[in-house]
């Protein structure tokens, strides 16, 4: 349906097209004098997007690297002359130049569906002066900020990450032989993302926009067509959707501040904040801003937990020492006593085997940034205003870096035997670090904390295909045989 939609969108825009190319190819080029990096654009327009989208990312990024140089190449896609600066080289020069030749960028699409409260008519910013930096991403900038997100905020959330993955795995697991791990983690991370940003506990409202966080998730990267059937339509959708609904627990939100109630939440702090000018963030921004926020936390951590019950599932050496490992910490606490820092702090070998869960299924594949001034690498030109692509891509399953790369070896991340500088970076580096990385490490251990003290479990179809590409989904569901313990 998605590619019957993009034929009758682009015999639409066919007419505009043709008189476009005469124009495009009467007029000059600025980087034509430039030593450019190798590559190609593409078709006209649409450059090589179909190929990004459709096909696999490690695919599409590897087959360039060895076409035209492992290294760096250029691109056009979603819109956007792009270049990527490929393995570990490439990720240290990115993290290291953050905020001097780039700045954090949203393709067209992500920018459609998170900032509705913008209007099109608004004018553009102006020009940042020579001393300025640009501005981060707005609701990371929101989220740092108040330090929601520090080693001690997290850790008393811990406890209610702990009771949420215990409760939900009781409610829809306890007594079953059979399941399916990829609902029940979108459930548990869309909760807790919702919990911690929200501060609401109303699980059935959270439960009934799960298909919508998904729909959004896709449509954050796809070719930005609004016809029914199209995975942007579907997206712009479901974004309407949330939005009305998170418009709602704003206004309760507000209600509840009213009557002196604490603020411990993500939502509270944007409500009440106020910007230079003294003026307070209106309800619509939020409401987008939040949106952005939740399905950040939600879709990568929901997509490690899957991945991490099949390949545990699939090795019963490697489900032993996990299990030894949380018995233990069970072991030294008081029944019905929750997880606290110290605890996390012992699961060393449980964290190495979700590293390289990431390695082989990362939860992120890439993200964009803009060149902000003109500068050179390996050689080349890359122009202001072009695009940068970062992904892990070209390295994560690179046997140059990693011995072995397709098998599951947890083992790599043994204390000094760890992968080489800049070769394993899930949650990128430099002042882009990603900020929610301490919390999905949390949410991600509690959740297995509860689930190997309960439970053994088997994976029903270890060649069950994976499907999509910016959001890799197991196309059952990840089946599962459960025993209780």
């Amino acid at each position: 349906m998605e590619i019957l939609a993009l034929s009758i969108s682009l015999a639409v825009v066919i007419c505009s097209f043709v008189l476009s190319v005469f124009v495009f190819k009467g007029k000059s080029d600025n980087d034509s004098n430039k030593k450019l990096p190798p590559g190609s654009f593409g078709w006209p327009i649409i450059g090589e997007t179909i190929e990004f989208l459709f096909g696999k990312p490690e695919k599409f990024v590897g087959d360039r690297m060895r076409k035209y140089s492992p290294d760096i190449f250029k691109t056009k896609v979603l819109g956007e002359k792009t270049v990527v600066i490929c393995g570990p080289n490439g990720h240290k020069f990115l993290f290291a130049n953050e905020q001097k030749y780039f700045t954090a960028f949203r393709p067209h699409p992500m920018q459609r569906l998170f900032r509705s409260y913008k209007s099109k008519a608004s004018p553009p910013p102006p020009p940042m002066a020579a001393h300025q930096t640009p501005r981060e991403g707005e609701e990371v900038k929101v989220i740092r900020q108040p330090g929601f997100l520090k080693p001690e905020a997290l850790s008393r959330y811990l406890g209610k990450m702990d009771s949420i993955s215990h409760q939900l795995l009781q409610a829809h697991w306890e007594g079953k032989d059979e399941v399916k791990a990829y609902p029940l983690a979108k459930m548990i991370t869309l909760i807790l993302s919702c919990r911690f940003f929200l501060g609401t506990d109303n699980h059935e409202r959270i439960a009934r926009l799960v298909d919508h966080f998904d729909d959004i998730t896709l449509g954050m990267h796809s070719i930005m067509v609004n016809f029914p059937g199209t995975i942007f339509y579907k997206a712009n959708k479901a974004a309407a959707t949330i939005r009305k609904e998170l418009l709602d627990v704003i206004k309760e939100k507000k209600f509840t501040m009213a009557t002196g109630a604490p603020m411990q939440d993500i939502l509270s702090h944007m409500i009440v904040v106020n910007d230079p000018s003294g003026k307070h963030m209106p309800e619509a921004e939020i409401a987008d801003k939040i949106m952005g926020l939740i399905v950040a936390g939600y879709s990568t951590v929901a997509t490690t937990i899957t991945f991490l019950m099949k390949y545990v599932g699939e090795r019963p050496d490697i489900y032993e020492k996990i299990r030894a490992e949380h018995l233990e910490i069970a072991a030294s606490k008081k029944p019905e006593e929750l997880l606290e820092w110290e605890d996390v702090q012992k699961m060393k070998y449980s964290w190495n085997v979700i590293c390289e869960t990431m390695r082989l299924n990362p939860p992120l594949q890439g993200t964009f940034r803009e060149v902000l001034t003109e500068f050179t690498y390996a050689g080349y030109t890359i122009p202001k205003g072009w695009k940068l692509y970062w992904t892990v891509s070209t390295t994560n399953t690179n046997p140059t870096y990693f011995k072995d790369p397709e098998k599951f070896d947890p083992s790599r991340y043994d204390v000094g035997e760890g992968p080489a500088p800049y070769t394993y970076v899930p949650f990128g580096g430099g002042p882009r670090m990603c900020p929610g990385k301490e919390y999905a490490r949390l949410a991600i251990l509690a959740f297995l904390h509860n689930m190997v003290k309960k439970y053994k479990w088997e994976v029903l179809f270890p060649d069950e295909k994976v499907i999509g590409d910016m959001m890799p989904t197991p196309e059952k569901g990840l089946p599962l045989r459960l025993h209780s313990l």
